[in-house]
């Protein structure tokens, strides 16, 4: 039986949430930026109604705050938040590939060498600059998808997504500084392999060296960029007086 159509206001209200997530991640919509109805209305053409479900939906995400009867901002970036980002995700990413090691099958093993070439392959053609591209990072996060998808838990995949999308957020800013990459492909390699070789100790640990060693680049090159907690704090109380 064929699935039932979306009805039109389901559809829209899915495509601006996935805009609007897609551009606060790509900072089109800046951190911290107040975030007014009429502006979105304009920018995204959809009603009041509609865009206040997305807001919420992204706010259940950790990219938009709510301020007490104040609207809503774009959520704020600092090095606090970025170190526990890290710290939670290094928790989830270690479970959720301990346990797709566990339960995965060859089609999985397939799966997670395809993600790996493509990515690959259009990392060799784009040459040094592979990290502005958004067809790299579309493919970056389908490899990295694909370690993890065995797992075989729709809870741990979702949040483990909502921390990958929030920590794009952050390598998003720091590539704008960048002026030397690690090479991320033998990294990258390396993780495949020892997911592959089912050696579970070796893949935890490397995908935990993986993301705090991101997590150290983005500090360096971009940190200047990050608000304080102090300055954060203020910065709200100032929204708040306004």
């Amino acid at each position: 039986m064929p699935d039932r159509p979306k009805p039109a206001g389901e559809t829209r209200a899915a495509d601006v949430l996935h805009r609007m997530r897609a551009d606060i991640i790509a900072c089109t919509l800046k951190p911290g930026a107040k975030l007014r109805f009429e502006s979105l209305r304009e920018m995204y053409a959809v009603s009041f109604s509609t865009l206040r479900e997305a807001l919420s939906r992204l706010v259940a995400e950790g990219l938009v705050v709510a301020e007490d009867q104040r609207g809503f901002i774009v959520a704020p970036v600092s090095i606090d938040d970025l170190n526990d980002l890290t710290y939670v995700r290094v928790l989830i990413e270690r479970e959720c590939i301990a346990l797709a090691i566990k339960r995965g099958d060859d089609a999985w093993e397939a799966a997670i060498m395809g993600a790996f070439h493509r990515m690959d392959r259009l990392q060799a053609r784009l040459g040094l600059k592979y990290y502005l591209s958004e067809e790299w990072s579309k493919l970056h996060g389908d490899f990295h998808f694909s370690l993890v998808v065995a797992c075989q838990s729709p809870n741990l995949l979702e949040i483990r997504q909502k921390l990958f999308e929030r920590a794009h957020r952050y390598r998003r800013m720091s590539s704008q500084f960048r002026t030397k990459w690690r090479a991320k492909d033998v990294e990258h390699k390396m993780i495949m392999e020892a997911v592959i070789g089912r050696d579970t100790a070796k893949s935890e640990k490397l995908i935990e060296r993986h993301i705090r060693e991101t997590t150290a680049n983005v500090i360096k090159f971009a940190g200047h960029l990050f608000a304080a907690p102090e300055e954060e704090r203020r910065g709200r109380a100032e929204r708040i007086s306004a």
